[in-house]
C-alpha cells in the first residue's frame, strides 16, 4: 500500500531475519533490502530446528517457494518417547517436523537471494539508529542478546530473567525414533535429556543422521558433577556416558556448544520509531516447547502482512504489535509452565510411570488430558488405570478423601465473597446461592469467608459466626444442602480481615475505606494496605492475639453445631494471619516475627486453637497465598514449608491461592496460572493439596488431576457463571455414575438440549452390485461445501 517501507535494513541473519527480508521483497520486488550478519552464512548455534504444522501452513500461504524446499528436508515423525527408571512410556500422535538448522539457513539465504535482497555476511551491522535515518524500517532480529534492544532499553523497557537449569545443546550421529526424554538420576542429582531427530539418510537427501540432544539440569546438580569445570569436549563425553543407554553408546557432537541458563527475554514495546524488535530481540521462550524458531518465522509473516495491509510504518508496526503480542504472551506462558516443570523434575521421579509420562507430556497446559485422549486413547487409558479411573470415568469424577470425610467427586466450589449478609448474617442469598452449587454436583461447596468478629469483617455484607444468629441462619443453609443434595460436602472458610477491613462492598470500591462508620483494624504490624487510602492497623499486642484466638475458636465451635462438614482457616490474600506469614507484612521484633519460624507461630497457634474447637472427625484444611507476587515476599521455599507446618498440625489439605498480599503486586495473570504452586507443594511437601486460579475447563481440571499437580480443584467464576458446572460437564463428558448425581427433579435435564434442527436425510442405501460402472464411490468424491446444490 502507499506509504509503506521502500527500504529495509535488517540486523542479523538468523530464520526470522532472513524469512521477514524475503516475506518483503516477495510481495514488492522494487524494496531495497538489506541484511546484516556478523557470522559466515553456515554459522549457527545448535543442530535441528521444530516448526509446527501452524507455522507450515503459514509458510505455505505466504511462499509456497519456501515451503517446498522445507517439505523436502523435512524429518518427520509423530511419537513422544519417555525413559525413567527403565521404563519406557510411547505416546503417539503428536506430529512434529525438524531439519538441519544450517539447512533451513541455506534454503532462506536462497530465497533471499533469488528475490534481490542484499546479504552481507562477516559484517557487523551498523547501530539501528544510524540505519535508521537511511532506511524507512529497521528491523532488529539480532537474537536474545540484541544490542538493539539493549541500546534502546529506556524504550523498549526489557525485562530478563535468568532460570535455575543449566543446559547445553549437543548432537549424536543417529536419528532417533521418537522425540525422547531420558531422565538420568545420578549420584549429583536429576539430569535429563531432550531429543528429537533432524536428519535421516534419504536418496538425494541428507548422507548422515543426526538428531539433537539437549542436556539440562539444576544449577547446583550440574556444579556437584563438576560440568561447571568442564570444557566442551569434555561436556560432550561425560554426557554421552551418563546417556548411553539412550545413544546406544554413541559419542555426542558439540558446535561452539557452552553451558548456559536460559534467559526469559520480555519487552514493554517491540517499536522504536522506525525500529522494530523480531524474534528472540522482542521475547524469548523455553526451548522445552521448541518455540524460538517458530516464534520468529511468526513474526516475519505478521510483520510483512501488516506492511502489507496497512497505509505506513507506523501503523504497520503497531499492528504488528497487536497482533502477536497476545500470541508470543499465550506461547511464554506455557514455555513458564514447561520450563518450571523440569526446574522441579526432582519433585516428580517417585511418581507411577505412567503418571510421571502424562505429567511431562502435559507441563506446559497446552496439551491436556482431552486432546491428549484424542491423540492417543491407549495411552491415556493406561494412565487412568494407574490413577484408579473406573471404567468410563473421568478424572474428576473419582472419588476423594479428605482426612476422614469422603467427597463423591474432585470439584470444589471456590469460596467467593458475596457481601450480602446484614449484621453478619447470611440470609436467603446465600441459602439460593449456596444451595443452588450444593445441587450443581460439586464434592465440596465453600462458602465465602465468614468472619469470626465484627472487626474482623471486610466489609459490612460480610458473613460472621461470631454470634447464636448468624449459626441459627448457616444451620438453616446447611439442613437446606443436606436434605436436597444428599452426598454433599459443605466446607466453612473462617477467615479475619486484618488490615484490609472497614472497606466498601466490592462493586462500590474495592479495598476503598467506608465512607463513614469505619471500626478499628488489627494487624501483625501497623502497616496500611494501601498507603494515604488505606486505615493503618494497630499492632496486636498479647492480650489483643489471644483475644483474635478465641474468637476463631468460637467460631468453630459455632460452625459445628451449625452442621458443616469441612473447616478452612483463611491465611491467605493478604487478611490477618495472612499477614503474619508474610516477610511484606510482619515487620515485628517479637517470637511473633522474623525468620520463617516466628511469621508462622501465630497462625499454627490459631490452628491448633481452632483444631481443638472443632470435632476430631471433621477435617481441616487451610488456604494459604504461596507467592505474593512481589519483591521480598514469600518464596517458592517458603511456601512448602508454610505447607509441611500446617500438615503436620493436622491439616487435611492445602487449598494453595496466590497474591493480594500486598497493593503493588503483579501477578502473572493467565489459564491456571496459581496451579504449579500447588503442584510444587504437593510434589515436593507429599501434602493433598487443592489447586485454584483460572481453572476454567473440565479438561484442565482433569489435566491437573491426573498428572498429580493437584487432588482437588476449585473454581470460582465458572460457578458464578453455571450453577450446574459439575453436572454439566458430567453431560458433555457422557458421565452419569454416582460421582455427578442429578437431583431427582432436574433429571429430565441431564441430557444438553439440542441446538436446533437437522433435516438432513440421513444416508440408508449403499451402492450396491446394480450401481452404474464407472460411478465414483462415495468415499471418493470431493466434499461439497456446506450448502451446495445438486
Amino acid at each position: 500500500m502507499d506509504g509503506g517501507p521502500r527500504s529495509v535494513a535488517v540486523i542479523g541473519g538468523g530464520p526470522g531475519g532472513l524469512y521477514a527480508a524475503a516475506l518483503l521483497a516477495r510481495r514488492d520486488p522494487g524494496r531495497d533490502i538489506t541484511v546484516w550478519e556478523r557470522g559466515a552464512p553456515d554459522a549457527t548455534f545448535g543442530f535441528g530446528v521444530v516448526l509446527s504444522d501452524e507455522t507450515l501452513g503459514g509458510i505455505e500461504h505466504a511462499d509456497p517457494v519456501v515451503y517446498a524446499a522445507l517439505e523436502d528436508a523435512f524429518v518427520r515423525w509423530d511419537e513422544i518417547g519417555i525413559t525413567h527408571r527403565g521404563t519406557t512410556l510411547v505416546s503417539g500422535g503428536h506430529g512434529f517436523a525438524a531439519l538441519d538448522r544450517r539447512l533451513l539457513l541455506a534454503i532462506l539465504q536462497d530465497r533471499c537471494t533469488q528475490l534481490g535482497v542484499d546479504l552481507r555476511f562477516r559484517t557487523q551491522a551498523p547501530s539501528a539508529a544510524e540505519l535508521a535515518g537511511h532506511y524507512d524500517l529497521v528491523i532488529a532480529a539480532d537474537g536474545a542478546g540484541s544490542a538493539t534492544r539493549a541500546a534502546h532499553a529506556d524504550v523498549f523497557r526489557p525485562t530478563v530473567t535468568r532460570h535455575r537449569n543449566r543446559y547445553i545443546w549437543l548432537a549424536a550421529g543417529t536419528a532417533f525414533d521418537t522425540f525422547r526424554f531420558d531422565i538420568a538420576e545420578t549420584e549429583y542429582g536429576v539430569m535429563q535429556l531432550h531429543g528429537y531427530p533432524y536428519a535421516r539418510p534419504v536418496p538425494g537427501g541428507p548422507a548422515a543422521a543426526a538428531s539433537t540432544v539437549i542436556v539440562e539440569m539444576r544449577e547446583e546438580v550440574w556444579r556437584a558433577a563438576g560440568f561447571d569445570a568442564l570444557g566442551e569436549r569434555e561436556s560432550a563425553e561425560r554426557c554421552a556416558k551418563i546417556f548411553a543407554d539412550a545413544l546406544g553408546g554413541r559419542p555426542l557432537r558439540s558446535n561452539d556448544s557452552a553451558w548456559t541458563a536460559f534467559r526469559t527475554v520480555v519487552c514493554r514495546r517491540w517499536s522504536h520509531g522506525s525500529t522494530v524488535l523480531l524474534g528472540d530481540a522482542a521475547h524469548t521462550a523455553h526451548f522445552s516447547i521448541g518455540s524460538g524458531t517458530k516464534l520468529a518465522v511468526e513474526d516475519a509473516l505478521a510483520l510483512a502482512a501488516c506492511v502489507e495491509e496497512q497505509p505506513g510504518t507506523d501503523a504497520a508496526l503497531a499492528a504488528y504489535e497487536a497482533e502477536r503480542r497476545p500470541a508470543v504472551e499465550s506461547t511464554q506462558r506455557a514455555a513458564a509452565a514447561s520450563l518450571r516443570w523440569f526446574e522441579q523434575l526432582a519433585g516428580y521421579t517417585d511418581q507411577p510411570p505412567r503418571r510421571f509420562a502424562f505429567g511431562l507430556l502435559t507441563r506446559s497446559r497446552r496439551v491436556t488430558h482431552g486432546n491428549l485422549r484424542l491423540r492417543d486413547p491407549v495411552f491415556v487409558r493406561t494412565v487412568e488405570d494407574e490413577f484408579g479411573c473406573p471404567p468410563g470415568t473421568p478424572p474428576m469424577f473419582t472419588p476423594f478423601r479428605l482426612g476422614a470425610t469422603e467427597l463423591r467427586n474432585r470439584v470444589v466450589v471456590s469460596a467467593m465473597d458475596m457481601y450480602r449478609a446484614r449484621d453478619g448474617v447470611p440470609g436467603d442469598f446465600h441459602l439460593v446461592h449456596l444451595g443452588a452449587r450444593a445441587l450443581g454436583g460439586a464434592g465440596l461447596v465453600m462458602t465465602e469467608m465468614v468472619c469470626v468478629s465484627p472487626e474482623g469483617r471486610i466489609t459490612p455484607g460480610c458473613t460472621g459466626l461470631y454470634t447464636d444468629e448468624q449459626a441459627a441462619a448457616w444451620r438453616r443453609i446447611t439442613g437446606f444442602a443436606h436434605a436436597e443434595s444428599p452426598g454433599v460436602v459443605l466446607g466453612v472458610q473462617l477467615g479475619h480481615s486484618g488490615r484490609k477491613g472497614s472497606t466498601r462492598l466490592m462493586w462500590e470500591g474495592m479495598d476503598e475505606p467506608l465512607p463513614a462508620g469505619n471500626w478499628p483494624l488489627a494487624a501483625a504490624s501497623p502497616l496500611p494496605y494501601r498507603t494515604g487510602v488505606s486505615q493503618t492497623p494497630a499492632e496486636l499486642d498479647e492480650d489483643g492475639l489471644a483475644a483474635v484466638r478465641g474468637q476463631f475458636a468460637a467460631a468453630a465451635g459455632r460452625a459445628a453445631d451449625a452442621g458443616f462438614d469441612v473447616l478452612e482457616l483463611h491465611c491467605a490474600h493478604g487478611y490477618l494471619l495472612s499477614g503474619f506469614l508474610s516477610p511484606l507484612t510482619n515487620r515485628r521484633t517479637d517470637r511473633y516475627g522474623g525468620d520463617l519460624a516466628g511469621r508462622l507461630r501465630y497462625p499454627l497457634e490459631v490452628f491448633d486453637a481452632v483444631r481443638a474447637a472443632w470435632p476430631a472427625g471433621r477435617p481441616m484444611t487451610v488456604r494459604i497465598s504461596a507467592a505474593d507476587w512481589a519483591p521480598g515476599g514469600t518464596s517458592p521455599g517458603e511456601a512448602v514449608e508454610i505447607a509441611r507446618a500446617f500438615a503436620a498440625h493436622g491439616a487435611a489439605a492445602i487449598d494453595v491461592s496466590t497474591g493480594q498480599v500486598v497493593a503493588d503486586e503483579q501477578p502473572e495473570f493467565g489459564r491456571s496460572y496459581q496451579t504449579p504452586y500447588a503442584d510444587l507443594i504437593r510434589n515436593t511437601a507429599n501434602v493433598p493439596v487443592i489447586a485454584v486460579g483460572a481453572i476454567s475447563s473440565w479438561d484442565d481440571v482433569n489435566s491437573l488431576l491426573l498428572a498429580g499437580r493437584a487432588d482437588l480443584c476449585a473454581l470460582a467464576r465458572p460457578h458464578l457463571y453455571d450453577p450446574h458446572w459439575t453436572l454439566h460437564a458430567a453431560a458433555e463428558q457422557g458421565y452419569a455414575g454416582p460421582a455427578a448425581p442429578w437431583p431427582l427433579p432436574y433429571a429430565a435435564g441431564s441430557r444438553k438440549p439440542p441446538d436446533g434442527r437437522d433435516s438432513t436425510p440421513k444416508p440408508r442405501l449403499s451402492p450396491g452390485p446394480a450401481a452404474v460402472a464407472g460411478a465414483v464411490p462415495p468415499a471418493a468424491r470431493a466434499p461439497r461445501a456446506p450448502g451446495a446444490r445438486g
